[in-house]
């Protein structure tokens, strides 16, 4: 991997490195607003200073739409997977970069394909087509589970790359991009949904098989390896992968840290990993699951940050999510 095109992913480049915590945003802000109305009243100018840098943030906070942990699951042990229903366990994993620091961790969601069904979410096919936390999308389209599907493009609407269901297309264009996340199969022979590597395996002919595709930068090659070279920029990470035995995996790793070292990491960890693609990170990477009266919400963070432990309080809003919808056990999977 030689690295991300600027022009390309320029949307992740901001959300991943240029932005700042919100709350620190709106301090500077205030201070900036003070000194455009320095010669008006000034007990004017102390209410909007006080506004400002003390009570919006607390009141966004309040009413944020999502926090880095729902309070109405405990978070699994380090390790441990949580059985949440059949085809379907979480686990947390300690991140070996910053395993004591808050929002760390690595969790895996491993989802059984016989169990449930996968769907892809666009705001464009949508009206209005506003953009939604990864948690409102699978509240408002009834999914157990969703992840990002892929990084967009500037519109905050389209994919940077391949993405299409069997109704809507989102972005026809097929980029250099070596995997595409498959389901729908028309061919009932074929995995109800995989991760197609181009290295190994034709688009050509597989492309056309399979209604839903989203395609987006390979973390895993189909040969087992880690094809992101090491650097310096660290931001959390929200991913799709497969297992050894069929199972997907919704990843996301809330510790800043090089795509290179997440994916060591991850190779290491007993999750069978056998591949994975990327599909957003910093503050946007969000994964949100809800079975039955468990609910965990994980939110991505900044890759610098200006205070000490300071994390993302917002779930930020993202036009394109993939999530799970049970089958019922009289329904044909």
């Amino acid at each position: 991997m030689q690295g991300i095109d600027k022009k390309r992913y320029a949307p992740f480049k901001i959300m991943t490195g240029a932005m700042r915590p919100l709350p620190v945003r709106l301090k500077v802000a205030g201070t900036l607003y003070m000194l455009k109305i320095q010669n008006q009243n000034r007990k004017l100018k102390l209410w909007l200073a006080f506004g400002f840098l003390w009570i919006f943030p607390l009141v966004a906070t309040t009413v944020s739409p999502g926090l880095a942990e729902s309070l109405r699951a405990p978070p699994p042990k380090n390790n441990a997977w949580i059985h949440l229903e059949p085809g379907l366990d979480l686990a947390l994993f300690p991140s070996s970069k910053n395993a004591a620091a808050k929002n760390s961790g690595i969790r895996v969601l491993r989802i059984d394909p016989k169990f449930f069904r996968f769907t892809l979410v666009n705001a464009s096919a949508l009206k209005p087509n506003d953009n939604r936390s990864v948690k409102r999308w699978a509240a408002d389209r009834g999914l157990v589970a969703a992840v990002n599907a892929s990084m967009f493009q500037e519109d905050a609407k389209t994919s940077v790359s391949l993405m299409r269901t069997g109704g809507h297309v989102n972005n026809r264009r097929l980029s250099k991009d070596k995997t595409i996340l498959a389901f729908d199969p028309l061919d009932k022979s074929l995995p109800k949904v995989q991760i197609i590597d181009r290295q190994c395996q034709s688009i050509d002919k597989l492309g056309t098989q399979y209604q839903t595709a989203v395609q987006s930068i390979r973390m895993v090659s189909c040969k087992g390896k880690n094809v992101w070279k090491q650097n310096s920029k660290k931001w959390s990470v929200s991913a799709v992968g497969a297992d050894r035995e069929g199972n997907i995996l919704f990843i996301h790793s809330g510790t800043p840290q090089s795509a290179h070292d997440l994916i060591e990491r991850l190779q290491r960890l007993p999750i069978k990993l056998a591949r994975a693609m990327y599909t957003e990170g910093g503050p946007s990477a969000q994964l949100y699951v809800r079975s039955n009266d468990k609910e965990y919400d994980f939110l991505g963070e900044f890759s610098t940050r200006l205070r000490k432990n300071e994390t993302s309080r917002f779930a930020f809003p993202v036009p394109n999510v993939v999530g799970i919808q049970r089958i019922a056990p009289n329904e044909e999977p």
